[in-house]
């Protein structure tokens, strides 16, 4: 198994964010119709997806490339009882195989920065319905007086990352209407995502004692997290909630 999976092997989620703050973008969408069609972008094991299941009366469409994140949500929606409202497909965010102009709602959370925010929004626009929405999250600067070590760091690891007043000039100018944003807490950082992250990094330290890419591989993990703790008021995951206006 390569070891970016391995490492993020059976946590609840693969990046910021809890059920919270999936319910309060939820409740920023005013006007989708009854029976609405939804597709969750990237959906990894699926935690944000049965609460779109839970809470739209619709159908989820819910993909993403991990076969083993999708057997997960499948798992998951079984036992929630939500077999009938969301449907799991192996497929990359990169190539969309659905009609365009086609949902209600296209929902992405913790996963657009793998082809890139700008991009993202232009490229699934085409896939939502006039009027429908998109809601992403999406790492974001909080600050303007960044010091140079978060600086430097996510600019290497991801060059795209702006500030929220950016974003939203990328949104009005890719053909949406800004609805509103906001800025998931901290705890939704630690709970299901880094402290478990913290768990499996020390069981494959030991697994992998003598392995060095595998350790690097860990070690860039464990400073993504460090970095966190150290400056999580300048940086942190935003919901961003717009329609497309025609």
């Amino acid at each position: 198994m390569d070891i970016f999976y391995e490492i993020h092997k059976d946590i609840p989620r693969e990046g910021p964010g809890d059920n919270d703050s999936t319910k309060q973008a939820i409740t920023m969408l005013k006007d989708i119709p009854e029976n609405s069609t939804i597709l969750d972008i990237g959906c990894g094991p699926g935690m944000q997806t049965i609460e779109l299941a839970k809470n739209i009366n619709g159908k989820v469409f819910a993909i993403d490339i991990n076969k083993t994140f999708l057997d997960r949500l499948v798992e998951t929606s079984f036992n929630n009882n939500l077999s009938r409202k969301i449907e799991a497909k192996q497929m990359s965010m990169f190539s969309l195989e659905f009609k365009q102009d086609n949902f209600d709602v296209i929902w992405c959370e913790g996963a657009i920065f793998i082809i890139g925010f700008e991009r993202g929004i232009q490229e699934w626009r085409n896939y939502i319905k006039i009027g429908g929405y998109l809601v992403v999250s999406e790492i974001s600067w909080l600050r303007k007086d960044i010091p140079e070590e978060p600086k430097s760091f996510w600019e290497s690891d991801y060059p795209e990352i702006k500030g929220i007043a950016d974003n939203i000039k990328i949104i009005e100018t890719s053909g949406y209407s800004p609805v509103g944003h906001f800025v998931i807490p901290e705890s939704g950082w630690w709970k299901d995502y880094y402290n478990p992250l913290i768990d499996r990094i020390n069981k494959l330290r030991k697994k992998y004692i003598n392995n060095k890419e595998a350790n690097n591989r860990l070690d860039n993990t464990q400073r993504e997290i460090e970095m966190y703790e150290k400056y999580s008021d300048y940086y942190g995951y935003v919901f961003y909630i717009m329609k497309r206006i025609d």
